[in-house]
């Protein structure tokens, strides 16, 4: 009996196997990719609660008052320089002073100049407070004497920058503090 190779059809067992091997990589290739996106479909919603604790700090640190002496001082409202406040009492460029204040308080002692923020770092967000609001979500606040880019006298104007990281990702926001007068 001899086979007729001309009138022979279907494929061989080997080219069936070939067969199956490519369309298993290519769909593994678009459930990979599937899986890729619904990841990171996810990471708005983390962007933006990043960019909302970041905001709320930043809005809170700029609110604070910007004068020469700390606000405890009997003479923050009326000096005009550093010199004019009491000893130990002066904001000295942008280290928190006097010590012992924080941000979510103590006896009396809440930060109260926007300057009291520099350096402040936290593991989880808080409110003011000290609610832990967002867990996982660390900041970090940098304050910094920028007047002399705006053409100023380098201690009239602090620049503010708050960092929140989550995981991999980090998210600064970045504000500017002006000292319009001695009381402000």
């Amino acid at each position: 009996m001899s086979i007729d190779w001309r009138r022979a059809r279907g494929l061989s067992l080997i080219e069936q196997i070939i067969f199956i091997v490519v369309i298993s990589i290519g769909v593994v290739g678009l459930l990979a990719s599937f899986n890729r996106a619904v990841q990171d479909s996810a990471d708005p919603m983390v962007t933006r609660q990043t960019l909302a604790v970041a905001e709320s700090l930043l809005e809170e640190i700029l609110q604070q008052p910007f004068t020469w002496c700390d606000p405890d001082d009997p003479n923050a409202a009326s000096a005009m320089g550093f010199g004019d406040c009491s000893v130990g009492m002066a904001q000295s460029g942008v280290t928190p002073v006097p010590g012992g204040e924080g941000r979510n308080g103590g006896p009396g002692a809440v930060f109260d100049h926007v300057a009291d923020y520099g350096s402040y770092a936290q593991a989880a967000a808080s409110d003011a407070i000290g609610g832990q609001v967002m867990d996982g979500y660390a900041t970090l606040v940098t304050i910094t004497q920028a007047g002399a880019a705006f053409g100023l006298a380098n201690d009239a104007v602090l620049r503010v920058t708050v960092r929140v990281t989550r995981g991999p990702e980090s998210l600064d926001v970045t504000g500017y503090r002006f000292r319009y007068a001695p009381r402000y």
